[in-house]
Formats: structure tokens, C-alpha cells, sequence
């Protein structure tokens, strides 16, 4: 079989993927994780005396947030 110059999900680079169309799904999780990650960020940078269950809890979130996001953003839908 002949390869060909149009690239395949599984030749694209990070930095194309990344600016590459997002499908719908991705695009509501990728927004989820955005929220998600802020509200972890907020916990941590509370001004107010928390608990450390609640101050780990938050690391979590924003922990989660990020990778959601950074995982939804390169995702590529097909042709």
C-alpha cells in the first residue's frame, strides 16, 4: 500500500492536534474541565483558614481539570 502525504490522526504532531477542529463531545468535556480546574483553584488559593481534607480535595480538582482539558483539546475528529 502507498503512502500518501495527507496525514492520518496517527501522524499528526501535538502542536497540529492541538489547533487541529475539536468534535462537540470533547469541546462540552474540555469546557467541564476548565470548570472544574478553576474551582480546584479556588479552594487552594481560599483566603480563609481551610481544612486539609478540603485544601487536598481541591488539588485534586484542579489536578483533574487540567488533565481533562489538556486531553480534550487534543482530541481530532475524523473527515
Amino acid at each position: 500500500m502507498k503512502k500518501t502525504n495527507i496525514p492520518t490522526d496517527v501522524d499528526l504532531t501535538l502542536a497540529q492536534r492541538v489547533v487541529a477542529p475539536t468534535p462537540k463531545f470533547f469541546r462540552l468535556l474540555r469546557t467541564i474541565g476548565v470548570v472544574v480546574g478553576l474551582v480546584g483553584a479556588s479552594i487552594l488559593a481560599s483566603p480563609v483558614a481551610l481544612p486539609a481534607a478540603i485544601v487536598t480535595i481541591g488539588g485534586y480538582l484542579a489536578l483533574a481539570g487540567t488533565i481533562v482539558t489538556g486531553v480534550s483539546q487534543t482530541a481530532v475528529g475524523k473527515e
